[in-house]
Order: C-alpha cells, then structure tokens, then sequence
C-alpha cells in the first residue's frame, strides 16, 4: 500500500485577506486544528522581528489554543535542541512572507528544518504566504523578471524546504505579470509543473498530492510534460524562449488538481 505523507500544504499567493473574511486563515487555522490549534508562526523570511505578530493576533482571535512567533534569525538559533519537542506539540505552522533565501539559508539542515519536516510527516499543516510560498519546493523560484518574454536569463532557481516535489511556485502571480518567467521554469525542465498563485488565493495540498484553490483570484499551472520543442539548450543570451505544446490551466475556487496524475477536478456540484 502507497505510503502517504499525513500534512497539509496551504500555500498562498501573498497579500491574503487579513481583516475581512480571512477566507484562508480560516482554513489554515481549521485544517491545524482550531480551537485546540497549536500554532508556530515563523517570521525567519523577515528581518523585521515582529514580521510575525499580525498573524499571532489573528489566530488568537479565532480562539487557538496557543500561538507563538519564533523570530528565528540566524543558523545558531535554528539549532537549538528544544526545537525537536517544541515542534512535536504543533498542529500548524506559519511561514511569512519576506525572502525566500533567509528561510532556506536559516533553516536548511538545522535542527528546526529538521523538527518541522517531521512536524509535517507527522500530521502538521504547514502555510506560507509571499516567500514562504516559494520555500515550500524542493527547487524554489528565488527571483526573476517581471512582465518579461521567457528566456533562460531572466529567472534565479535555488534548492527549497522540499515538502512539495516536482512543483516550483510562484506569487503575487497575475498582479505581477510573472507567466513569462514561470514559462522559462518549466522550459528548463519540462518535468516540473509550475504553479503560479495570486494574491488572496492559495492551493490546499493534502498527503496525495491532491490540491484544491482557495480564495478570490486564479491559479496558473503550466505543465511541460508533453513539449515536444524547446531551444532553451541553445537559445544565446537574450534570446526569446521557444516552447511547442505546452498544456496551461487556469483554476479558480473550488477547482483541484492532482499534482501527481496532473489532471484537473471539476467543482463538486
């Protein structure tokens, strides 16, 4: 029988709903638990120390039973022992937005990495908005052109947290116009489905790799398996990309997709 990871993944496309219906904190929250929600929200992405306290204070008020911010920034404080019995009590944690890098420089192979990789095996729901959106991978988008023609020049790539495989995410997608370098992504490797999020909206990812959209705006997911042309091998710098049948699929509230079998599921009706 499959073995299936027990985690949820709810990764959102930044500037989510903090003051109105808090459509996916609400989610987040119920998915980690809810009253009885034992919550770590992680400002590491930040240099803003207090980057974390704005969702402390919306947890609370939805009546966790206990919410802390770890500020976690530097590798010596990511290796303190206590993290592996603080992680074993948390049903959610909480990753803010900021920069990607601090998260997997921070965190990479520290004792806290390592306590919240188990924390997920374990049942956890792990979030991150923005930045902590894009750490979610296990080859994450560090940086890039906006509203830019694809070519192989105008994106970054970095190894990422790796709680989501064969996926690299994008943010803030249809607001900054980022199709073209997530085009150039799945151009390097067809493979690799990219997945771009807008703000205010996420993908619930449960153990089968089974997603579902959540919020006000779309989700673009570009999927290279069948291109059956690319130049990107040869293309010179500054170069335009080619890319020959590619599959796009743009998915609203309450469609899904199966990340694993790359097929789309239709709203429940």
């Amino acid at each position: 029988m499959a073995q299936y990871k027990k985690g949820h993944l709810v990764i959102i496309g930044g500037a989510e709903d903090k003051e109105g219906e808090c459509e996916i904190l609400k989610r987040f929250f119920a998915l980690a638990g809810g009253r009885n929600a034992r919550i770590a929200v992680l400002s590491t992405a930040s240099t803003d120390p207090g980057a974390g306290e704005q969702y402390k204070a919306i947890f609370t008020e939805m009546g966790a039973a206990a919410v802390q911010v770890l500020a976690v920034q530097n590798r010596a404080e990511a290796n303190r022992t206590h993290y592996f019995e603080q992680f074993a009590e948390q049903t959610g944690v909480f990753f803010t937005g900021g920069d990607q890098l601090r998260i997997t420089g921070i965190l990479g192979g520290s004792i806290l990495g390592k306590a919240l990789q188990k924390c997920y095996q374990n049942g956890a729901v792990i979030a991150g908005t923005s930045a902590g959106a894009s750490a979610m991978s296990e080859t994450m988008l560090v940086g890039g052109l906006d509203d830019a023609t694809p070519s192989k020049e105008i994106i970054r790539m970095a190894p990422g947290l790796g709680l989501l495989r064969d996926v690299v995410v994008d943010q803030h997608f249809a607001q900054r116009g980022r199709i073209g370098r997530l085009l150039s992504v799945v151009a390097h490797n067809p493979y690799i489905l990219g997945v771009g999020i807008d703000e205010n909206t996420a993908i619930i990812v449960n153990g089968r790799d089974e997603c579902e959209v959540a919020g006000e705006g779309t989700v673009t997911i570009i999927d290279g398996l069948n291109v059956t042309h690319s130049n990107v091998s040869e293309s010179q710098p500054g170069q335009p990309l080619a890319l020959c049948d590619v599959k796009l699929h743009i998915l609203s509230k309450n469609y899904g997709f199966n990340l694993k079998h790359r097929v789309v599921r239709m709203p429940q009706s």
